[in-house]
């Protein structure tokens, strides 16, 4: 999800909850401590220089139970990052720290926000000699249709 989007979401939603990949929700009164743009500027394992911009939010909560971030409140704290650091409409990752800090990508769903996985990858298969993945299927899951099979018909 891109800025522009979270923003959008923020004036449509009566409070900010947060659900994570696993199903349960960030606690509520979570902070959020952190609004930034991080740049990432590397090279891939095939020589290819990259660089990589999101905007990170790192949330956080203690034991002040009755603190509850409210949209407009997330939406002034955007504004002054805005301002200040000048951010761009990139990406959205959120820190949060369940057993160490995770880093998730961002989606809306049933009003509510949920911190999706992320998840590594080559960026340069085709000089790292990685084979396409094939496609897997049970036989099954064939179809035969007008349940013959007949020569030529590739079903066999």
């Amino acid at each position: 999800m891109k800025l522009s989007i979270l923003k959008d979401k923020l004036t449509q939603v009566e409070a900010v909850e947060f659900l994570l990949p696993n199903g349960e929700t960030v606690p509520a009164h979570y902070h959020v401590t952190e609004v930034g743009q991080v740049t990432k500027h590397f090279i891939d394992c095939g020589g290819t220089v990259r660089e990589e911009k999101v905007v990170n939010f790192q949330l956080w909560f203690a034991n002040d139970v009755e603190h509850r971030l409210m949209p407009q409140k997330l939406l002034s704290i955007i504004a002054i990052a805005e301002e200040k650091l000048g951010l761009q409409d990139a990406e959205i990752e959120v820190e949060y720290q369940t057993d160490t800090i995770g880093k998730y990508g961002l989606q809306f769903e049933n009003g509510q926000f949920q911190l999706t996985n992320k998840m590594t990858d080559c960026l340069a298969p085709e000089k790292c000699n990685i084979p396409a993945q094939k496609n897997t299927f049970n036989l099954s899951e064939l179809v035969v249709q007008n349940n013959s099979c007949t020569p030529g018909s590739g079903c066999c």
